[in-house]
Formats: C-alpha cells, sequence, structure tokens
C-alpha cells in the first residue's frame, strides 16, 4: 500500500516566455510560471471576483529542450505532476524555501502559434472516438 499521493494537475496560461537553463552537468531545466484563475460570487459586493495564483513549475531534461522551441507567454497549458519543495540559505544565512510542481506531463491547448522560430509545426488534432450507444461507456 502507498503511504500517500502527491499529484498536481494544473490548467493555465503562461505568465511569461519560459526561461531554459542547463545544469552544470548539462542537463536541460526549464522553469515557467503557470496562472490559475479561480472565479466566485462575493455576496458581500453582489458582484463576481477572480482570484489569481501564481505556480512555478519545473521541466527537466529533453522535453524542456522540445518545448522551448513552442511555449511563450499567453501559451494555454495543463500540466501534471507532483509538489517538491526546495530549501536553501540565502546569502544573509536565512533559510529559504520554493515550492514547485515538477512537470510529469504537459499538454499545449488551445491555438498554438507553432515553434517560437520561423518554421511552423504540423499540428497534431485531439483524436476522438464517436459513441455510438450508451454500451460504450466504460462505467
Amino acid at each position: 500500500m502507498s503511504d500517500g499521493v502527491n499529484k498536481v494537475f494544473l490548467l493555465g496560461n503562461l505568465g511569461q516566455d519560459p526561461e531554459l537553463r542547463h545544469t552544470q552537468g548539462g542537463q536541460a531545466v526549464m522553469t515557467l510560471r503557470l496562472a490559475t484563475n479561480e472565479s466566485y460570487y462575493n455576496k458581500q459586493s453582489n458582484e463576481r471576483e477572480s482570484k489569481t495564483e501564481w505556480h512555478t513549475v519545473v521541466i527537466w531534461g529533453k522535453r524542456a529542450e522540445a518545448l522551448e522551441r513552442y511555449l511563450q507567454r499567453g501559451s494555454r497549458l495543463h500540466v501534471e505532476g507532483r509538489l517538491q519543495t526546495r530549501t536553501w540559505e540565502d546569502k544573509a544565512g536565512g533559510k529559504r524555501y520554493a515550492t514547485e510542481i515538477v512537470a510529469s506531463e504537459i499538454t499545449l491547448l488551445g491555438d498554438s502559434n507553432g515553434p517560437r522560430q520561423s518554421s511552423p509545426a504540423p499540428r497534431r488534432e485531439p483524436q476522438q472516438q464517436p459513441m455510438d450507444d450508451d454500451d460504450d461507456i466504460p462505467f
């Protein structure tokens, strides 16, 4: 039996262009700032309000290098991954923390402008299977 579950699903938009770096060992690591929005009704003001949360998403390896060509500020993404908290000491000796989502799956949503370079990439449309009757529903 598992000790717990550490799974995150986010749907949001990039707030800035991704940042691709390489570790001293040469491994690629990309950092994204993803905004998610929540809308709710405020009973006191009788108005609909929205709240934005900002998430730091980290992508490692070849996937990071490949996605750099496609991701830009405003890109709509579905991110699946796990939460991870890093700890370090700042220059003043204080303890600092950062909680990030380490992505295992990234899905680009909505209209993509293609690669950020000049050569366009072929679009892949999601494949949908028609459901003829209720017997095809798996539950």
